[in-house]
């Protein structure tokens, strides 16, 4: 969706990235937060933890469907205003969680959640990107870039802690002091932006985009089910990519389609968005997954064990954050993304060869070299994405980079645990075990030295205004 006015430039507000900064963590800590209180919820609402799971997929389903919509919306009602709305429907819809009676109330209520949070994802970036010079993003980006680093540690922490001590609810009802306070701040802080004429609404293209998407995901989802389910899956992601393809081709030949790829013919947003990009976005999703998978399965490690190994994991993500903007700086985005994406691909290849007789100072290295690399691929990504989109394109180039962020993101976990389905195939184990495990990691080390090659393309000074390199 391109905007019919241009989009003034203004000075860089550290403000304004730290309120979207809140917005952004207190949906990645939600994410984060609930798998720890799955048992309890299940226990109060008479049904299965694996019933439960229709709380996630509902959450990703309604978030898929609502994306393409965002961007329309935000010309229709201002970014700002959209902004705030969204946060309030996403901190009631957390607090109705919280009151869920049953698992019909408790699915409503994350549709809710997921409907504003396809919102506050794609606005938020656009809001940062209008108010943000090119020589400021880097800034910008070091401070919203933290709740995704952050709230994988703080989440599963907390959320044991209040399930244990006052109850699964309490994972819910946290957001509503961070709701109001950061749809406050965004009121008072953000400027308001001047009425734009809004197109025609696309509603051929918003229907083939959201059946796309929603299909696509689903059938992510279900693909490492056994029998029928694959079956199911196979054909809800046959399905989606034949209406995925009518819908490219009716975006690019519509006039005001309701998401425009205009922008992804920038180099910048198209390394980092597409491919190698989303490669790397599908492998560090699934890590929460693998790994834990690893400490408890293969090496027979406690749960509360395991999740120490994995807070120090997650700590070494945080802990190089604060010199990304600075080895950027030095080597430039091109550099860092294919010499950090080596250093991926060997963490990768570490664990193929771990076993649970190793001493607990090697696997601190590896989880410490894993984390680190992991931060600053992740980083460079969300930095160079927006390096040569021009300030007219940038609303439409949030859009596109938060859906296509989205479905990498979703498609990471099916897909090791679709690998791990082939492994234990091959392998002939009735149960799971860490010989399918090192076949997992094997098949993550080859896709990152498979996304590291397509940086050896990318121009060396690409984003080199935002870096500081110029």
């Amino acid at each position: 969706m391109t905007a019919s006015s241009p989009f003034p430039q203004r000075q860089y507000s550290p403000l304004i990235a730290f309120v979207l900064a809140m917005a952004g963590f207190m949906q990645n800590l939600d994410g984060a937060i609930i798998n720890t209180s799955l048992p309890q919820m299940a226990r109060s609402f008479g049904v299965t933890a694996l019933d439960l799971s229709m709380g996630i997929t509902a959450y990703m389903l309604a978030s898929a469907a609502m994306s393409p919509l965002a961007s329309w919306l935000a010309i229709k009602a201002g970014e700002r205003r959209l902004m705030v709305v969204a946060m309030l429907v996403f901190t009631a819809s957390s607090v109705w969680c919280g009151l869920a009676h049953g698992l019909t109330e408790f699915v409503l209520a994350r549709i809710g959640q997921g409907l504003a949070g396809a919102v506050m994802g794609p606005v938020g970036m656009a809001i940062m990107l209008r108010h943000t010079p090119k020589s400021e993003l880097m800034r910008a980006q070091s401070v919203t870039v933290w709740p995704a680093l952050s709230a994988p540690i703080i989440g599963p922490v907390l959320g044991g802690w209040l399930t244990q001590t006052v109850g699964w609810e309490w994972n819910f009802w946290l957001n509503l002091p961070v709701g109001l306070i950061a749809a406050f701040a965004i009121w008072r802080i953000v400027p308001a932006t001047p009425p734009e004429q809004a197109p025609p609404l696309d509603w051929k293209g918003l229907v083939l985009c959201a059946v796309a998407l929603t299909c696509l995901l689903a059938g992510f989802q279900r693909s490492a089910e056994a029998g029928n389910e694959r079956i199911l899956a196979l054909g809800l992601m046959a399905i989606g990519a034949v209406v995925g393809v009518s819908a490219v081709r009716h975006l690019r030949g519509h006039e005001t389609p309701i998401l425009s790829l205009e922008p992804l013919k920038r180099p910048s947003l198209r390394y980092a968005t597409l491919y190698p990009g989303m490669v790397f976005r599908c492998l560090f999703s699934s890590a929460p997954f693998l790994l834990p998978l690893l400490f408890q399965v293969g090496f027979g490690l406690s749960p509360s064990v395991a999740g120490t190994w994995m807070l120090g994991y997650f700590c070494a993500n945080l802990g190089l954050k604060p010199f990304t903007s600075t080895i950027l700086r030095r080597f430039g985005f091109r550099n860092v993304l294919f010499f950090n994406g080596l250093l991926v691909t060997i963490s990768l290849l570490i664990c193929v060869f771990l076993s649970p007789h190793e001493s607990a100072f090697l696997l601190i290295l590896t989880l410490a070299f894993a984390g680190a690399s992991r931060s600053m691929e992740l980083t460079a990504l969300s930095t160079v994405a927006f390096a040569d989109v021009s300030q007219e394109e940038r609303r439409a180039a949030a859009g596109v980079s938060s859906i296509l962020q989205q479905a990498a993101s979703a498609a990471g976990v099916p897909v090791m645990a679709f690998c791990l389905s082939v492994a234990q195939s091959v392998c002939g184990h009735a149960q799971l075990g860490l010989p399918e495990l090192h076949m997992a990691f094997l098949a993550s080390a080859a896709l990152a030295l498979a996304g590291t090659a397509g940086f050896a393309r990318m121009p060396k000074s690409l984003g080199d205004e935002v870096s500081g390199r110029v």
